[in-house]
């Protein structure tokens, strides 16, 4: 039990860190704008907004809103209750959870796989970034298909499906200014304050948090554990932003490997709300052995450039 609950964790923390290396190159690079004292505020205040209030406060919510007949206490503390009516009423919900999130994640893995511009570290991702109109097709037959499954086995599931696509293409839209804005706070000639800028990097990284969020439920349905690894995830990924930042950006299929793992986690999701038997241990397995490969693979990279 301790095992499993420190594996969880331990890949919560992997998966919250690669998941957001854009945000965190983002911030880097609108810090090194900001004087001394607006970026110690933002490391250590933006820190607490980070893991208490979204990474924290937006999982309880979410699984508060799918089971509200816990009652919002009864939401954090569900997964570890001895009660059998609470785990049968987490057990009940699970897919309803499970296939939003999961078709949340596969969607944002095809628009990246077919729209974004990327470093190709597979055969076949050239390919596929070269038919980016084939996305919406794309993306469009697998929401049918999965609505269709879904109504023969649960109606709230499939409703669940629908927000899930719903929820990808709202933050998609969101993903896309903040992109915008971040122009405008890169300007070293811009009028904006640092209190502005911190605000607005709070924004970007509550816009970038939500993959995270609902990735980690691919890990567990307990609330405090995501808090636990996701919080872990983002101190650590703070750290970086202050002084390994352009390290990491030379490891170049780092973005890959974030990738291939949400469309794994979200495989993961939408079986398991389909019935399917999914060991607990595979997430955090599975995430670690994509982005080790992937890690792998940039480092040789560098090694060869080196020579």
């Amino acid at each position: 039990m301790i095992i499993a609950m420190v594996l969880t964790v331990l890949g919560l923390c992997l998966f919250e860190i690669i998941s957001s290396i854009d945000n965190a190159i983002v911030n880097a690079e609108v810090l090194s704008t900001m004087s001394q004292k607006s970026r110690k505020w933002f490391l250590l205040w933006g820190l607490i907004f980070a893991v208490f209030v979204v990474r924290g406060l937006l999982p309880w919510i979410i699984v508060f809103a799918v089971n509200p007949s816990l009652g919002f206490l009864g939401s954090l503390t569900a997964t570890f209750s001895n009660d059998p009516s609470v785990k049968e009423a987490i057990e009940s919900s699970a897919p309803i959870l499970l296939g939003g999130g999961g078709t949340f994640l596969v969607f944002l893995f095809f628009h990246w796989l077919f729209v974004e511009p990327k470093k190709y570290g597979l055969a076949g991702e050239q390919f596929f970034h070269k038919k980016s109109i084939w996305f919406f097709a794309v993306v469009s037959v697998l929401l049918a298909i999965l609505v269709w499954l879904a109504l023969k086995t649960n109606p709230m599931m499939a409703f669940s499906i629908v927000i899930g696509s719903t929820a990808f293409f709202i933050t998609h839209g969101f993903k896309q200014n903040a992109e915008q804005g971040e122009q405008q706070l890169l300007n070293k000639n811009s009028n904006l304050s640092d209190i502005s800028k911190i605000l607005y990097l709070e924004i970007i990284d509550m816009t970038f948090s939500i993959d995270g969020v609902l990735g980690a439920f691919a890990f567990t349905l307990s609330v405090p554990l995501i808090i636990l690894g996701n919080g872990i995830g983002a101190f650590v990924l703070r750290q970086f932003t202050v002084g390994n930042i352009d390290k990491i950006k030379k490891y170049a299929y780092l973005k890959n490997g974030a990738m291939y793992s949400i469309l794994i986690l979200g495989i993961i999701m939408l079986l398991d709300s389909f019935g399917v038997h999914i060991p607990s241990w595979l997430s955090p397995v599975a995430t670690f052995a994509i982005v080790g490969f992937f890690f792998w693979k940039s480092h040789m990279e560098l090694k060869n450039a080196k020579k």
